[in-house]
Parts: structure tokens; sequence; C-alpha cells
């Protein structure tokens, strides 16, 4: 099969996996094809770029792999919003449940002690 041909398969498989985010417990398994087809790909890339690959802007199915490219850029940059902000949840329910442990760990106070600097 020809290289490019690979790549464009690659491509379209990483991003159709991209289409639907997923959540949960699933989310390990996704982000571990996500680095697979991304490894896949690069690997196909390696291949094309020591072949002497050059871009050309009139040939369909390099213009094909330049919207797939874009498509995924975009659709991992959506992946990686949602991840990061999964991880800024988990940071607020911690803190939440911490505060909830001990309302009055923020608070500093001379125990209501008052010193007289009189003589």
């Amino acid at each position: 099969m020809d290289k490019l041909q690979q790549l464009l398969q690659v491509s379209a498989k990483l991003y159709q996996h991209l289409t639907e985010i997923s959540s949960g417990e699933e989310r390990d398994e996704y982000i571990e094809q996500i680095d697979s087809l991304l490894e896949e790909r690069g690997a196909c890339m390696q291949g094309l770029l020591a072949d002497g690959f050059k871009f050309d802007s009139a040939n369909r199915a390099h213009q094909m792999l330049a919207e797939l490219d874009k498509g995924i850029r975009e659709r991992l940059n959506k992946v990686m919003e949602a991840v990061k902000e999964d991880m800024k949840d988990l940071n607020n329910a911690k803190k939440n449940e911490k505060q909830y442990i001990n309302p009055y760990a923020s608070v500093s106070t001379m125990d209501g002690r008052y010193y007289d600097n009189k003589q």
C-alpha cells in the first residue's frame, strides 16, 4: 500500500475516533487509543518524510490530508480542554472535601487572648 494512502487511512481513523469525547471509566481506553493512533500516524509521516515527501496543494490527496490534519488538531484541543476541565473539577472537589472536614483550618486567631501592653 502506498504510504500516503496509509497515512490518509490512519488520519481518517483518528478523526473518526475523536468525533465523540469519552468520559468516566472509558476515558483511559479512549486516550490510549488516541495515543496509539497518533504514534502510528507519526510513523507514517516519518516514512513519507524519509522518502522526500513534498506538499502539493494541487493534489487532491494532499488537500484531504491537510483538511484531516486541521480537523484532528481541533478535536484534540477539545479533548484536552475536556480533560483539563475534569482535572479542575476534581481538584475543586478535593478542596471542598478538606474544607468540609475541617471548616476552621483557614481561620487563624489568637484563641480569644487579650494582651494588655500597659505596665
